[in-house]
């Protein structure tokens, strides 16, 4: 596979602004663009919020892990994956092997104020843990970065201009093999 024909996977916690630069990416590039969470709730018919009320975290992540495989299979996407999708390391290598993954970085404390000003938090974003959303930041944060450092081939501070960060990924996608 050439590199113009690598998807391009944006990996990250909640909130660092996978869908925005991966919409001025794909507008960019000229390609496709897929949020995986939105995918799963359009195939599911519900959202996440309902998904984990009905169902539990188990459920939805069965149901992502079936999207990023799916989408997978289709080349020349930019893909905004759930800040979640990266505790699939089973498929994971695969994954990383078939596409250039960038993750966008930020600290808990820019997260949390993002997901304080998103009205979309209560039904995209529920809580993973029950607790105060600080303490819960930085806990998943602390555990899920390895798997994010693992798991990309480009790390980029999420907190710039958006502009900035989206000339980056390019730059070092068109320079990836």
């Amino acid at each position: 596979m050439t590199v113009s024909e690598k998807n391009i996977l944006l990996i990250g916690y909640r909130a660092t602004g996978k869908s925005t630069i991966g919409r001025l990416l794909a507008q960019r590039l000229a390609r496709p663009f897929v949020d995986t969470d939105q995918a799963v709730e359009k195939k599911v018919g519900a959202t996440i919020a309902a998904m984990v009320a009905s169902h539990g975290w188990d459920f939805f992540r069965i149901r992502e892990k079936e999207m990023l495989l799916e989408l997978n299979r289709q080349a020349g996407q930019v893909i905004a994956c759930g800040g979640g999708a990266i505790v699939h390391q089973d498929i994971w290598p695969r994954l990383k092997e078939s596409a250039f993954v960038v993750w966008l970085q930020a600290d808990t404390e820019t997260i949390c104020r993002r997901l304080a000003g998103d009205q979309t938090t209560p039904s995209q974003r529920p809580t993973l843990s029950g607790q105060d959303i600080y303490a819960e930041v930085a806990e998943i944060l602390a555990a899920r970065s390895p798997l994010y450092a693992a798991g990309s081939h480009l790390t980029l501070d999420a907190s710039g201009r958006l502009e900035d960060i989206v000339d980056k990924i390019i730059r070092n996608f068109k320079h990836s093999r």
